[in-house]
């Protein structure tokens, strides 16, 4: 996996070379804006994970720079960047789909501490899947069903369908067993039994016509759970 991307826009030059210079020693690459309309530019660009948002930018106010960015349907995570005392603009930044804030004065330590834990608040983020492509077909969410290119039809049960509605809203990251059978089944982990879960997948695989020997759509990542690719 390459290096997570955190675009910076900040007007002030030294704050902004400063917060660059620590996220790249954290292991982060960056890429700076000290305007607004630019720092739009680059975040509707792509290839951002996250946004660090000052408020009061040059071009276009902070706030506008996060409203046109959800308006264009973007999710990257943004985090909010103010002056002690703006409370209002906190909560109207919050509003417009802000992931957190942190307020100035602020040490590097709070601030790394806040990237990280947006990110992976983000990581788990879902994406809204109605239908997905497979190999030879596609799954049907709404009809709860698989459509193949031959004419077959495969229906899928109501635990079958969020199952794999689940895997594939998180395609690409391995999911454990327990996330699933906490998610979909309710379940507190000491009362879990996790076979519930493989016995699921191998009917998904049967249904999918996927081959548990070379898989190509529910992988089994070892001592995990299971990724939908």
């Amino acid at each position: 996996m390459g290096k997570r991307r955190i675009l910076v826009i900040e007007d002030d030059r030294a704050i902004r070379r400063g917060l660059a210079d620590a996220l790249s020693f954290a292991g982060f690459e960056t890429c700076e804006s000290g305007d607004g309309r630019d720092g739009l530019k680059h975040a509707l660009g792509g290839g951002i994970d996250l946004i660090l948002l000052d408020l009061v930018l040059p071009g276009l106010h902070g706030l506008e720079v996060l409203s046109s960015l959800r308006d264009s349907g973007s999710t990257v995570p943004v985090i909010v960047l103010t002056a002690r005392g703006e409370e209002s603009d906190r909560i109207d930044g919050l509003r417009r789909g802000a992931d957190d804030y942190v307020v100035k004065p602020f040490s590097i330590k709070e601030l790394l501490a806040r990237v990280e834990a947006v990110m992976r608040r983000s990581a788990e983020r879902p994406t809204e899947v109605v239908q997905v492509g497979i190999p030879g077909g596609v799954v049907d969410f709404e009809r709860r069903e698989i459509r193949f290119d031959d004419g077959a039809r495969t229906e899928l049960s109501e635990r079958e369908s969020q199952l794999l509605h689940y895997l594939a809203t998180h395609a690409g990251r391995a999911v454990s067993r327990e996330e699933l059978m906490s998610r979909l089944w309710g379940l507190e982990l000491r009362h879990l039994d996790t076979r519930t879960v493989d016995m699921h997948v191998v009917r998904l695989r049967t249904k999918l016509r996927d081959d548990p020997e070379s898989p190509s759509v529910l992988f089994t990542v070892r001592g995990k759970g299971y990724k939908f690719k």
